[in-house]
């Protein structure tokens, strides 16, 4: 997948006001329209505009996607990397234009950063609360709740096990006197329970947007999500893990120390066991009700030969396994 520079697609500089943006846009709509242009490969540059406005008119999306872009080169082939938008506060509305619609064609790239449609990256909230309204004839505003804001937030796999207290730093957009966006940063002191899972909400109450009139602020909700572990995988509650083992432990059996989230245990390796083969830890995967499971793969080690005495070794073992054909099955 190419990363894309949707700066370069409207003409803008990074620093355009969205004002800036929205007049790029309204320009190259009209130049590329397909049912009025005559130039070459009008349709497919007219869609490239629509989805650089898409991506660029709605602060939010803006941000998080010039958080990327000041690390990616155009042009160049583009993973998002886990994580890129955690920290990011959101009110939860989408852009104009085609945001939200199940109909909206856009290319990978975008759907890989903002999901299909370019849709509100609203949490359980949603992003119909916070508008201010007005009483009819009246003038005053109406009292009414604000809005809930959401944001995704990374911790570590080992505070699920043992809960914890964190101090988290949220970047929200704003724009400032002339138009321009900036992040602007707050910190909350999180509490995270014991046995939370990937992609739960943890509900901050009156922590969204203030409300009007004198009403409760709205809430935010945080998407828990987990930092990539050197040794830990996620499948759901199950946690799993790669175990190796040296050719004899897994031919004869052996008892090995093993790491757990826990802190480390001791492990029967049961006698003729083959690569890949889990050992099942029963309740020692995410805490909960029921909690997960624990699983070593295990991975067989195969040692070098470096000196005469190990060569020796590898050709005493070959001849006492002289019958022993590790291709047969794929003989048919």
């Amino acid at each position: 997948m190419e990363f894309k520079d949707y700066y370069a697609t409207l003409g803008v500089e990074r620093t355009a006001t969205q004002d800036e943006v929205k007049r790029a846009y309204r320009k190259l709509a009209r130049k590329y329209h397909p049912d009025v242009s005559k130039e070459p490969n009008a349709e497919a540059r007219f869609k490239n505009v629509a989805e650089a406005h898409e991506a660029l008119i709605d602060p939010e999306r803006r941000a998080a996607y010039d958080d990327i872009a000041r690390r990616q080169a155009s042009g160049q082939p583009f993973e998002p990397p886990p994580g890129w938008d955690s920290g990011f506060e959101f009110s939860g509305r989408g852009g104009d234009g085609r945001a939200g619609s199940p109909d909206a064609d856009f290319s990978d790239f975008f759907e890989s950063l903002f999901g299909r449609g370019g849709g509100p990256r609203g949490g359980p909230g949603g992003p119909g609360r916070g508008r201010e309204d007005m009483r009819r004839g009246g003038g005053s505003a109406r009292p009414e709740q604000g809005g809930d804001h959401h944001a995704k937030v990374s911790i570590d796999l080992l505070d699920s096990y043992q809960g914890a207290r964190r101090t988290m730093t949220l970047r929200m957009p704003v724009e400032d006197g002339q138009g321009r966006l900036m992040l602007q940063e707050r910190q909350l002191e999180v509490t995270i329970p014991k046995g939370v899972r990937e992609g739960q909400h943890l509900r901050l109450a009156a922590q969204g947007a203030p409300g009007h009139g004198g009403a409760a602020a709205g809430d935010l909700y945080l998407e828990i999500q987990f930092l990539p572990h050197p040794l830990y995988r996620l499948n759901g509650r199950d946690v799993i893990f790669d175990l190796p083992v040296s050719p004899w432990e897994a031919a004869l059996g052996a008892t090995v120390t093993a790491p757990t989230p826990e802190g480390p245990v001791q492990l029967g390796v049961p006698a003729g066991s083959s690569q890949g083969r889990k050992l099942r830890l029963k309740g020692k995967g995410l805490p909960g009700n029921p909690p997960g499971d624990l699983y070593a793969v295990l991975f067989i080690v195969l040692p070098a030969a470096a000196t005469e005495a190990q060569r020796a070794a590898y050709q005493a073992l070959a001849q006492a396994f002289a019958d022993h054909e590790p291709r047969a099955s794929l003989n048919g």
